[in-house]
């Protein structure tokens, strides 16, 4: 991790490498269900995550359907829109599928991932509990240090809410659970987390030097309990000065040029297929500047150092083949869509370039061309001797006049489904892929998706 540019800031870092290097542990990353799906952002602490179980230790994935309900302030200028009940549960079922392919749950595997809701736990948390046993541990003062609190509460106009101001002590709440019922001795996020990170690990250990522990009625037992030694290894709580649980951030990944990461032209990259197709996804990390590729490639990719220093070399070699591109796009689209769309998506993509695009799965079609113009027909049209390709250009504006149309077709600029079109040509429905659409390419780069009905 630490090669991959991977930790920014870690709680007794000696004491964690040692702690994961002799012992099989369980380490937990909390996503926010906040959308049906989740965005490119995130893909960072389920890659971590990734990473754990390749190296033996138990992933925890933890989903915020009781701190859903209330809102992380954390980044945030203004006070979130609250969510109904029905629409965080939704999310965090919509949600699972994209854990489900980056990790292995399968019940045969001994360190397989885990899956927790938090809602759980905060759910059966009264408010009084809350208040005297939880509560007591944290001080207002140090609370509105944090970044996220200061911002607003500077901001008149934008302030906090106490709802939102109690977010960290549910998310520390959430660790101490997790490490009282669970075993979890590591809780990860972006830097951006570590100030509610730190409020768990250090709700563990001011519960530890309290004369007693949580009161019962929140679950916990009385002090001096530990949570059980994991398999593989020794009690990771043993010892007067052992920290009990551990914090780590990597950090906040940024493009070369300023711009924000995961955000383009068409809006943020999601990580199902339902509101960012592979093609596109593979598109996103296929266009990653030569600046980037590398930091990419050891954030979002399991490829290993002798691998990765190969590409960055073929940097400098041969910069114009953007083989490190390449390799970034079909393993990271492999790893979240799998081989299979990897590849189809590769394929497609030397397609478009090339304008053979006949070949191509009508699905695979729609997914290249959905950001060009395009427009539908009546299929009547096409009957007897067809539409002039001349009138065809002038339909979909791809020429302002039938001159400019004739010009185009005379130098070969044109092409129908990847064949070029000349001058005297007609477009019938034998033209048509998959009895129904019709690309016609002008030059290099302008499109149009005609599909006829």
């Amino acid at each position: 991790m630490a090669w991959r540019g991977l930790i920014h800031q870690a709680t007794h870092e000696p004491e964690l490498d040692k702690h994961l290097s002799t012992g099989h542990r369980r380490a937990y990353v909390g996503f926010d269900p906040t959308a049906n799906s989740l965005t490119i952002g995130n893909l960072m602490g389920i890659m971590t995550l990734r990473r754990f179980q390749e190296a033996g230790h138990q992933p925890v994935v933890v989903m915020g359907g009781g701190t859903g309900l209330i809102g992380d302030p954390s980044g945030k200028s203004a006070e979130r829109m609250l969510m109904t009940k029905e629409t965080v549960d939704g999310n965090v079922q919509s949600q699972r599928r994209i854990f489900e392919a980056l990790l292995d749950f399968s019940p045969a595997r001994s360190n397989r991932a885990m899956l927790a809701n938090n809602i759980d736990w905060l759910g059966k948390l009264s408010y009084l509990d809350a208040l005297r046993d939880i509560g007591k541990f944290f001080s207002v003062n140090a609370m509105i240090q944090r970044d996220s609190v200061r911002d607003r509460l500077n901001n008149r106009e934008q302030g906090i809410s106490y709802t939102e101001f109690s977010y960290m002590i549910l998310q520390s709440y959430d660790y101490y659970h997790l490490w009282k019922e669970q075993g979890v001795t590591l809780q990860m996020g972006g830097s951006d987390q570590w100030g509610n990170i730190v409020s768990g690990a250090d709700l563990i250990k001011r519960d530890r030097d309290q004369s007693r522990g949580l009161q019962s009625a929140v679950g916990v037992p009385p002090h001096g309990t530990r949570p059980p030694a994991q398999a593989g290894g020794s009690d990771p709580h043993s010892g007067p000065d052992q920290p009990l649980a551990f914090a780590l951030t990597w950090p906040l990944v940024t493009k070369s040029d300023g711009t924000k990461f995961g955000k383009t032209e068409s809006g943020a990259i999601w990580l199902t297929a339902d509101r960012t197709s592979p093609y596109e996804y593979y598109q996103f990390w296929l266009n990653t500047p030569d600046a980037d590729a590398v930091k990419f490639l050891k954030f979002f990719t399991l490829l290993p150092q002798g691998k990765i220093a190969d590409l960055e070399a073929s940097l400098t070699t041969d910069p114009a083949a953007r083989q490190a591109q390449r390799t970034l796009a079909h393993e990271a689209t492999s790893l979240l869509h799998g081989k299979a769309e990897a590849d189809n998506a590769e394929s497609a993509a030397k397609a478009l370039f090339s304008g053979d695009i006949a070949h191509l799965p009508e699905a695979t079609v729609r997914q290249v061309l959905a950001n060009v113009p395009a427009s539908k027909h009546a299929r009547s049209r096409l009957d007897g001797a067809g539409i002039p390709i001349l009138d065809l250009l002038i339909d979909t504006k791809l020429a302002s006049s039938k001159r400019e149309a004739r010009e185009f077709l005379s130098s070969g600029s044109v092409a129908i489904n990847g064949r070029k079109a000349g001058v005297d040509e007609s477009v019938k429905t034998t033209d048509l892929m998959h009895g129904r659409l019709l690309a016609i390419r002008r030059g290099k780069k302008n499109w149009h998706l005609t599909e006829w009905e």
